[in-house]
């Protein structure tokens, strides 16, 4: 009765003091019944074989007492007693050479399973390494020894017998090992508590770098957004075609080269974020709340201002470029007609100045006047052409050509020629009139002597005609005329040989886009319908998304070829397309979609199966889960509105009155699946709320007993000791981020581990 009270630590009822055979038995029985209470069957054994001391049934009550209290209780992977011992002393002893646990009998004959034991716990107090198998005497020896002079274990076993036994005692064997367990009990508390916190603190670390590089992603796009706004917003013209089709070709790089990789990393930037908050939800931690301005809703708006400046810089460029075509044209028709105005008054003003008049005789004069009657009709036929050339000017002023000071400039050149032209013309007009009249009075004086020698004036006045005729003729702009109508049709040739290939790009675009297009949407009504229906496992559903993934990233050359053409039509200043109602940017901006919206689903599909495989969940839960959320998505958006979400937490069975007291409880559920108070719960938000109360996850608390244990019951921790018995980069990771414990039992290099768990779970601040 002694001994079970020693080893049990409970008292047993009072004993008999007499010392006759009756007193014995009842004492006997006493103890066997308290044997019995803790549900061992007693066989065989009875008070009076005990008390008639029968070795054998004394025996074998002295190994239930042993199997009961210093083995039953040994407990290792939900394994106990016999087995459980057994799996512990295979771990401990896997890293030794030529140590091989297999049974309670000869696997220790060596010797060198009882040495791994100690070395393994106390590797101070054996130096294994100089331990040979050949030698199984020396080797229980020391460990018989040692156990007894360190560790508090009695010599249960003598080193002959096991040696010179075929088959050592299994009993005997057994209950010595068990001796090491209990030993070590406190070694092995303190294991299970630094794997716990091992586990704990791998989560938090695993968490804490998922957080780093949400942060130093978001940052980095927020930047790489900050500097490309700008530049998209510079709407200061370049002057001539060239640089504004290099800014087009410049802002084409941006759109094939540089923004897809910062569409991928937005799109990995979520992925993260919605991966990171299911963790966290998965082990019972905060959320995680990005710095200021780093929400994936900032992030979003930023994006949003990014394809807003996007889009009015490609509009811009474009009818930039309409405008420098215009402009180029214009300036081109203004330099034609320039020249051939110039060219047509080169030599006028010297001719207008002649005084051929002053000698001329009354016929020449009157030859003069007709001719210069002729070019008054030729000036007032050039009227026209120099009003088109100020018109041209004034409509390149209003463009803002590039060039308008040396266009302003010569416009104002001919137009003071042509003024120059019109006063000379005037007056030359009013010097042959004065001496056409001064001329026809000295013809009088020679009327006479003209009538009598009238065959010679007539034949010489035919001949001043004929050379007069001649010299009238405008011969050289006749010439000039043919040579212009080939140049003309030259030139109508290529405009339409140039127009009929426009139309041959046009088509060509039209018919890669009206296929893309097309098919980029179908992509996504078919990955939408992937989402949203439970045919099979989530393996399964991931399984075909990575698939539809895998099609998706095959197609893109397709895409690269449209942009090819997209580039041909651009270079050809082809703003319109009759033949398609998809520009470029749709297809951009579709394919895009489309690759954020397969890795977005992925990555939903992933979150659910880490939540499924964390919390329990069978696949006939999930698509219970699945089914109620779709009957509410009435829009099949992949999220729920707060009434949606109430109406169907509703149908699910959950108590949610019309009054204060629902209210509250709804607002609190929110406050749970909706955060970020974006007024929408997701799938994956709804799953986590409908099972967050059956994870098994660690506890604050738990991680506080397990710092407990290291500490050696201490409220609090010191740095050495955590080095000891953690990992170093996670012992580490601890002292950096523990407070000084402040308490009145503490010490120099005290820390606060307590504070320390429940700022891993968000119950306070570190």
């Amino acid at each position: 009765m002694l001994l079970l009270e020693v080893i049990s630590g409970e008292r047993l009822a009072k004993p008999e003091r007499g010392k006759m055979r009756v007193h014995k038995i009842s004492n006997v029985n006493k103890a066997l019944d308290f044997i019995a209470s803790k549900g061992v069957k007693l066989v065989s054994i009875g008070a009076e074989e005990i008390v008639d001391g029968n070795a054998k049934m004394t025996l074998g009550m002295i190994w239930t007492i042993i199997l009961r209290f210093a083995i039953q209780d040994i407990s290792v992977e939900e394994t106990s007693a016999k087995e459980g011992l057994l799996l512990w002393c295979q771990r401990k002893t896997a890293p030794y050479k030529n140590v091989n646990i297999q049974n309670f009998h000869i696997s220790w004959k060596d010797g060198l399973g009882f040495c791994a034991l100690i070395h393994r716990h106390r590797p101070e107090l054996i130096d294994y390494g100089k331990l040979r198998k050949d030698d199984p005497m020396t080797n229980l020896n020391t460990a018989f020894d040692v156990a007894e002079k360190y560790l508090d274990i009695p010599k249960m076993l003598d080193a002959e017998d096991i040696v010179g036994t075929a088959r050592p005692d299994e009993k005997a064997i057994m209950t010595y090992v068990s001796s090491f367990y209990h030993a070590f009990s406190g070694a092995q508390k303190a294991e299970t508590a630094a794997n716990r916190i091992c586990k704990v603190l791998a989560v938090n670390q695993e968490n804490e770098q998922l957080m780093e590089d949400y942060e130093k992603l978001a940052s980095d796009l927020l930047e790489w957004i900050r500097r490309t706004i700008p530049w998209l917003e510079n709407r200061v013209p370049e002057n001539t075609m060239q640089a504004m089709q290099q800014k087009l070709e410049d802002f084409r790089d941006y759109r094939r080269l540089h923004k897809p990789p910062k569409v991928q990393e937005k799109c990995q930037l979520e992925i993260n974020f919605n991966t990171l908050q299911t963790k966290l939800r998965l082990s019972n931690r905060p959320a995680f709340m990005p710095s200021e301005g780093k929400m994936v809703s900032d992030i979003s708006n930023a994006w949003g201002g990014l394809e807003g400046a996007e889009k009015g810089y490609e509009e811009w460029l474009l009818n930039e470029i309409r405008r420098l075509e215009r402009l180029d044209h214009l300036a081109e028709k203004f330099r034609q007609k320039a020249a051939i105005h110039e060219a047509w008054t080169e030599g006028k003003e010297e001719m207008l100045q002649c005084r051929d008049y002053e000698t001329a005789s009354l016929s020449e004069i009157k030859a003069l006047l007709k001719k210069h009657e002729a070019f008054e009709s030729d000036l007032a036929a050039h009227q026209d052409r120099v009003e088109q050339i100020a018109a041209i000017a004034q409509e390149l002023n209003e463009l803002d050509y590039y060039d308008s000071p040396s266009v302003n400039a010569r416009c104002q050149r001919i137009c003071d020629q042509w003024d120059a032209l019109g006063a000379l013309t005037q007056k030359r007009s009013e010097a042959l009139q004065r001496t056409e009249k001064l001329l026809e009075t000295i013809d009088q004086l020679y009327l006479e002597f003209a009538k009598r020698a009238a065959p010679f004036n007539n034949w010489m006045e035919g001949a001043m005609e004929d050379l007069q005729d001649t010299f009238i003729v405008h011969t050289i702009e006749e010439i000039q005329v043919r040579q212009l109508v080939p140049q003309r049709d030259q030139a109508l040739i290529e405009e339409h040989a140039r127009q009929q290939n426009n139309e041959r790009l046009r088509r060509q675009f039209a018919n890669q886009a009206n296929v893309i297009g097309p098919w980029i949407q179908t992509k996504m009504e078919e990955i939408g319908r992937i989402s949203i229906e439970m045919h099979g496992t989530l393996e399964d559903q991931l399984t075909h998304l990575r698939q539809y993934e895998k099609s998706i990233v095959n197609y893109k050359p397709k895409i690269d070829q449209l942009e090819g053409d997209h580039q041909l039509i651009q270079e050809a200043l082809i703003f319109d397309n009759k033949h398609t109602n998809y520009t470029m940017e749709h297809i951009r901006v579709g394919w895009e979609q489309l690759l954020t919206t397969i890795a977005r689903t992925i990555n939903e599909i992933e979150n659910q199966i880490l939540t499924r495989d964390a919390k329990g969940i069978s696949q006939d839960q999930m698509n219970e889960f699945r089914a109620s959320f779709n009957h509410f998505d009435r829009d099949h958006s992949g999220t729920l509105g707060a009434e949606e979400f109430k109406a169907c937490l509703i149908s699910l069975g959950f108590d949610i009155a019309n009054d204060a007291q629902g209210e509250a409880e709804f607002s609190r559920i929110m406050s749970i699946v909706d955060p970020n108070r974006m007024g929408l719960v997701t799938f994956q938000a709804f799953i986590d709320f409908m099972s967050r109360e059956t994870a098994d996850t660690d506890t604050a608390d738990q991680v506080m007993a397990s710092f407990k244990v290291l500490a050696g019951d201490k409220n609090y921790i010191l740095a050495d000791e955590l080095r000891r018995e953690l990992p170093p980069d996670q012992a580490e990771y601890c002292i950096a981020r523990m407070a000084p414990y402040t308490g009145p039992d503490g010490v120099p290099g005290a820390l606060d581990y307590m504070s320390f768990s429940t700022a891993l779970y968000g119950e306070s601040d570190l």
